[in-house]
């Protein structure tokens, strides 16, 4: 695909917000006169960090939770750095203690 291919791709891809690689490349033929395929298409669209995936869905912090760890905060401020370093950290867990 040439330089003039990728940017009409991505000015396509902004103004419309399809997620079809088909309908993209359905588009750059009409619009653009370009021959490009879908698969082409799909390719160049991964290259520029369009991907074909949902987000996934993030809990949030239950007020519950919320007022938990701003208790523990509260009661572990003056701990000294000793007392920090027996503390095991996670960002992966799911429960509440």
């Amino acid at each position: 695909m040439t330089e003039r291919g990728q940017r009409m791709l991505k000015r396509t891809m902004r103004r419309s917000h399809q997620l079809s690689a088909k309908s993209i490349s359905k588009d750059l033929q009409t619009s653009c006169g370009l021959q490009i395929s879908t698969t082409t298409v799909h390719s160049e669209l991964h290259v520029m960090g369009f991907h074909g995936r949902a987000a996934a869905s993030k809990p949030y912090i239950t007020k519950c939770n919320a007022k938990r760890q701003m208790q523990w905060c509260k009661s572990c401020r003056h701990w000294t750095l000793e007392q920090w370093r027996n503390v095991l950290r996670s960002d992966e867990s799911h429960f509440s203690v």
